[in-house]
């Protein structure tokens, strides 16, 4: 697959999904054209709601399809698909136990010129909470389009974080995925870098380049999905290198690397480091900006990922 926006490759999974099941709907706050849906709504105009600028409007309308038989697919600003509309998502989806598949676009630095209200460094953080809830986000285009099959499949409610910008593909068309369990992007044997998202997981996989030339040998796990967690593959990882470096686009406090640190603490305790947000808010900025100032970098990786082997 070639470069390409990943909000076009939502659009025509979903459009694909819908020919074959009519179940298969879209529910937008007045977002379709930033969510890459004005497409669907053009083949299945019956089938597209937009409920205007009422982002917990939308959940509702998307747990009563759902309670009807609907299979709804419901996007907005990451910002307003967690923080905004979290009880309504709690309690009309998840406690109704419905099937209701809420996506959050321009997750974290992504949100770039929105600025610091819109975003979302704590989402995944507010989502972990709910109980039996799937939490997962795409690394590239395929990932993006075999996740939304599997999302589509799954019988409960799914909250995803999707980056909407054009992704170079990290995988080969076809490559098959698993809610709930990693992937091995690289083997390694001295540390185990364990990323998650389309920013931080080409930067392991660099980080680890950087790595090899000063000997160290770091094996690259894409977790796309962070609840539920791979345990297993964490476990085998942490057992293998002794040492693990999370990176991710959200505060590390709530998200992927405190998930992997929770396991461990209990599982087989093991050295570790976090990259992600450090517990600051969000800024205007360019996405590439704001990745150095976060340090959301390859070269952060890699400098934790020494510092870890270092202090053994």
């Amino acid at each position: 697959m070639e470069n390409k926006e990943m909000r076009a490759v939502y659009c025509d999974t979903l459009i694909d999904l819908a020919k074959a099941d009519s179940r298969i709907m879209v529910v937008e706050a007045d977002l379709m054209r930033a969510s890459g849906t004005t497409g669907f709504q053009t083949l299945f105009p019956d089938r597209a709601v937009d409920v205007g600028v009422a982002e917990a409007n939308m959940v509702g309308v998307s747990s009563g399809l759902s309670a009807a038989g609907k299979i709804p697919f419901a996007a907005t600003f990451g910002c307003f698909a967690s923080r905004r509309v979290f009880d309504q998502f709690f309690i009309s989806a998840n406690y109704a136990r419905l099937n209701v598949k809420l996506v959050g676009t321009d997750p974290g630095i992504s949100a770039a010129f929105n600025g610091g209200t819109h975003m979302p460094f704590e989402d995944i953080g507010l989502m972990k909470m709910i109980p039996g809830l799937t939490i997962l986000e795409p690394s590239d285009p395929v990932s993006l389009e075999a996740l939304l099959r599997a999302c589509a499949l799954h019988q409960g409610c799914t909250y995803m974080r999707l980056h909407r910008k054009q992704t170079a593909p990290l995988y080969k068309e076809g490559e098959t995925f698993t809610l709930g369990k990693g992937k091995v992007l690289k083997d390694g044997s001295d540390v185990t870098i364990i990323a998650l998202g389309a920013i931080l997981v080409p930067e392991a996989l660099k980080a680890a380049r950087l790595l090899e030339e000063q000997g160290i040998s770091a094996a690259v796990i894409d977790m796309h999905t962070v609840k539920p967690l791979d345990e297993e593959l964490v476990l085998e990882y942490a057992k293998k290198t002794g040492a693990i470096v999370t990176a991710e686009n959200h505060q590390v406090s709530g998200g992927l690397g405190a998930s992997v640190a929770t396991f461990l603490a209990k599982a087989h305790p093991t050295r570790m480091a976090m990259v992600g947000i450090q517990d600051e808010f969000g800024q205007v900025g360019t996405q590439a900006w704001l990745q150095e100032y976060y340090k959301l970098t390859a070269q952060e990786i890699a400098k934790q990922a020494i510092s870890l082997r270092s202090n053994r």
